[in-house]
């Protein structure tokens, strides 16, 4: 079965697009919405994401926790914003490496209502591509549980997504 590199999911928010980008391109409030990441450090000050801005992702799953480094790759308010990952650690990210790149596009959906509305679509690309499928595949078991990590990360992408929208629906009363 050939390896699966790129998986998207979407959902409908009843927010406007630039409010959603507002709030995904922040990485410190990231850890509001993931099932695994726990937010990030960035380097410098907490301002508007921009292409080349550097942060360390805090993350767990289970009792295991990891830092990676991140460089954000896209930066366009209310339209897309995007980040690699290139370098893991337990507690600070020292083995360098291509691990995968997160994207988030951000489509009005106009729903009709004052407020606005957008389809949000997640994205997780796997930028191992340099592993044997073979190496992959048995890495991904151990470190999901037996799953692929392409398959692992629907299940995060639909959580994240979900959960984004009832916080930003709650916080606008829709």
């Amino acid at each position: 079965m050939p390896r699966t590199f790129t998986v998207s999911r979407s959902i409908l928010i009843q927010a406007p697009p630039q409010a959603v980008y507002e709030e995904i391109s922040r990485p410190a409030r990231m850890g509001r919405w993931s099932p695994e990441n726990l937010g990030a450090t960035l380097r410098g000050a907490d301002r508007a994401a921009h292409v080349g801005m550097v942060f360390d992702g805090h993350n767990k799953r289970g009792a295991v926790r990891w830092t990676t480094r991140c460089t954000v790759t896209a930066a366009e308010p209310g339209n897309r914003f995007a980040f690699r990952v290139h370098a893991i650690g337990l507690k600070r990210p020292r083995l360098r490496a291509p691990i995968a790149t997160w994207e988030y596009r951000f489509e009005d959906a106009g729903s009709g209502n004052a407020g606005g509305a957008t389809r949000v679509t997640e994205t997780w690309t796997d930028d191992r591509r340099s592993w044997p499928d073979s190496v992959a595949g048995a890495f991904d078991r151990i470190a999901t549980r037996g799953h692929t990590f392409a398959d692992f990360q629907v299940g995060n992408i639909d959580r994240t997504l979900r959960n984004l929208k009832r916080d930003l629906e709650d916080r606008r009363g829709t």
